[in-house]
This record gives structure tokens, sequence and C-alpha cells, in this order.
């Protein structure tokens, strides 16, 4: 079993930056070749991926509207997942989520991740 805590939403004004933290609890093993991912969602909106990582070599991927503004990575001995966060526009405020998923196959679907946190908010002032 893997539990997620994320940390670092805040609010901000356009512009600003944010790093978002999640801190993976669980065997280090499994979590080490697991496929994390950052996703959102804002009210009214379906959730979307936003940026995902694979274990080994770290292949990353991004939505389209953060590229070149998010930068995803990770601690393997600290358990932990990053997800810096520059140029905040106000379209980016949004509850974020971390994921895991065991497949360790980096993606921007939700339904792939069967391991979840509780979200951390994060609102971007015009």
């Amino acid at each position: 079993q893997v539990q997620l805590v994320e940390s670092g939403g805040g609010s901000v004004q356009t512009g600003g930056s944010l790093t978002l933290s999640c801190q993976a609890y669980g065997p280090t093993y499994s979590i080490y070749y697991m496929a994390m991912g950052w996703f959102r969602q804002a009210p009214g909106k379906e959730r979307e991926g936003v940026a995902a990582i694979e274990p080994g070599r770290r292949p990353t991927l991004y939505a389209d509207s953060v590229k070149g503004r998010f930068t995803i990575s990770q601690d393997n001995a600290k358990k932990t997942l990053y997800l810096q966060m520059n140029s905040l526009k106000p379209e980016d405020t949004a509850m974020y989520y971390c994921a895991a998923d065991p497949g360790a196959r980096r993606s921007l679907v939700s339904s792939d991740y069967p391991y979840w946190g509780q979200g951390t908010q994060v609102t971007v002032s015009s």
C-alpha cells in the first residue's frame, strides 16, 4: 500500500512560482519502480494530467498547457515527488494531486493511477 501526501500549495500572483511536494509512504522498493504524476482539477472541470515521470532513466511527460513552465522531478532517497511551477497564470488555479502507478508507465490519464493523495490548493491571482 502506498500513501501520498502533497504540500506546498498556496496563493501567488500571476508570474509567480510555487514548488509542490508529494511525500510517498510505503515500501521503498515499490515506490522506486512506480511512475508518478501530477494532476489538477479546477471547480466545475474534469481532472487533467499535468506532468508525469517514469522510474529508471526518468523520462517525463507534460501537458501542452504547462510545457516550458512546469518541471517534474523525483528524489528517490527522500521518496518525494516535486512539481516546480514557474510563470503561473490564473488558469493554473486548481487543486493539485499527485498519483502513483505500479505499472511504471508515465501517463497523463487519471484512470491509470491507483494511488492518490488528498491534494493541495494552488490559487493564482491576476
